[in-house]
């Protein structure tokens, strides 16, 4: 890490050098990361990575450039501003650019960082996928994965006055365990590395592979379901990029066009966007210092509003909730920090009421088929189950799903008590297990 003094001295110098230019924007993103990843039972890298990278925007009249740089000394900023005057020089007028975000509301300090994380030691990491290792073994298991823990920074600054810095730590442990015919996933991220039971992901893991091993085939078709958090949360990032986007939005390709306001979920399904909350990865301010608003994008069945930032929020003539990602942006604006709110009942009882269906741990290979009816298709993964007269009975073969979010989020029944929490490069989500009264699976696979 650079360090607070350090990072901001970066930002000043930066913008003092670009001042050739109408305005200028220095975004500042460190990391340090420890990875202890391993596989077939074995631990095949520790590594520490440090990298810093600076980011430039400058604007000459509306012509606009970028550059960027993990050369964040003196020479290497004076390049990255030098290249990026350059392709301003050489740019077309954008007419639609209306200047950089001017925005001076103080941001509240949050608290996302956890000394306990920074002095981790690959030793504890690498001690702690061994009890893993250890346990699969006497199993006749095979265990793979990561076991990260690491520090982050953001700084940005611009020319019209915003100057802000945030420091982070992270901690995320993730393995899929698995035998001859089967698999098992367990996940979990947190601030605090304390805060991660090891030892219960893991178990959670071996349990799911040895659960699910010979499954039996099942026809596609239409079946009620148990989708756990890593399921939901898939699927509500989905929601988020492709519904709640302000760009999206403001060119009509968004499902919030014809449903803003209406009855889009069950009324026991409520999403928000709240960068100010610790119960996640916090970020009180966007990648452009725009100070981040709480976003209700569905409370109690009725969808809200999309999130903005400053260059889509001026072209719909609304405000802007502090939702940029670091420019040049292809996407638009979209949510990332993500909260679902948790129900009344216990996961162990979602299947209760289910005559026949299917308990689904997590997707894999998800694509958008028709982004406006949120329409998705993927397959299940590590940990897919048959659920008979309410109770979870044998492993099944992974499934072929085409099924609209929409329509999922509409046919929930019951939501889970509790959350997990899932760490991302520049957020989080936390959701609920959901109960699903009908999910639509299309096909059915040989594994």
């Amino acid at each position: 890490m650079l360090g607070k003094e350090r990072c901001e001295q970066v930002l000043k110098e930066t913008l003092q050098a670009a001042r050739p230019a109408d305005e200028a924007e220095v975004l500042v993103m460190t990391n340090e990361s420890g990875l202890t990843r391993f596989a077939e039972n074995s631990i095949h890298q520790n590594v520490v990575e440090r990298n810093a990278q600076a980011f430039v925007r400058v604007v000459l009249g509306k012509k606009l450039g970028h550059a960027s740089t993990n050369r964040v000394d003196a020479d290497g900023l004076r390049q990255m501003i030098e290249r990026a005057l350059q392709i301003a020089r050489l740019s077309e007028d954008n007419p639609d650019f209306g200047g950089l975000p001017d925005d001076g509301r103080p941001v509240p300090v949050i608290d996302v960082f956890r000394p306990s994380t920074e002095r981790y030691t690959p030793r504890r990491r690498a001690e702690a996928v061994a009890r893993l290792i250890g346990a699969c073994r006497g199993k006749g298991l095979r265990a793979s994965g990561a076991f990260e823990t690491g520090l982050r920074e953001f700084g940005v600054a611009n020319s019209k006055g915003i100057f802000r810095y945030q420091p982070a730590t992270t901690a995320d442990f993730n393995t899929v365990v698995m035998s001859d015919d089967s698999s098992g996933v367990a996940n979990a991220s947190a601030l605090d590395v304390h805060e991660l039971d090891v030892d219960a992901l893991a178990a959670e893991a071996i349990d799911k592979a040895e659960r699910s091993r010979y499954p039996i085939d099942l026809p596609a078709g239409d079946y009620p379901v148990v989708l756990e958090e890593y399921a939901v949360a898939n699927l509500v990032g989905f929601l988020g990029y492709l519904g709640f986007n302000g760009t999206a939005f403001r060119e009509g390709r968004s499902f919030l066009n014809e449903k803003r306001g209406q009855l889009v979920a069950a009324p026991a399904v409520s999403i928000w966007d709240d960068g100010l909350d610790p119960r996640g990865l916090a970020q009180p301010f966007d990648f452009e210092g725009v100070p981040k608003q709480r976003v209700d994008l569905i409370k109690a069945g009725v969808a809200g509003d999309p999130v903005w930032d400053s260059y889509n929020a001026r072209l719909a003539g609304v405000p802007n909730t502090g939702h940029a990602l670091p420019a040049p942006n292809s996407f638009g604006p979209i949510p990332l920090n993500v909260f679902m709110a948790p129900g009344p009942t216990p996961k162990a009882d979602l299947a209760k009421g289910i005559a026949r269906g299917v308990w689904v741990t997590r997707f894999h290979y998800v694509n958008p088929l028709q982004p406006k009816k949120t329409l998705l298709t993927g397959m299940t993964r590590d940990g897919t189950f048959l659920i008979e007269n309410g109770q979870v009975t044998r492993g099944v073969k992974n499934m072929r799903f085409t099924a609209s979010i929409l329509d999922a989020l509409s046919r929930v029944e019951a939501v889970g008590s509790s959350t997990r929490c899932s760490i991302n490069s520049w957020g989080s989500t936390s959701v609920p297990a959901l109960r699903v009264g009908s999910f639509a699976f299309s096909g059915v696979t040989q594994f």
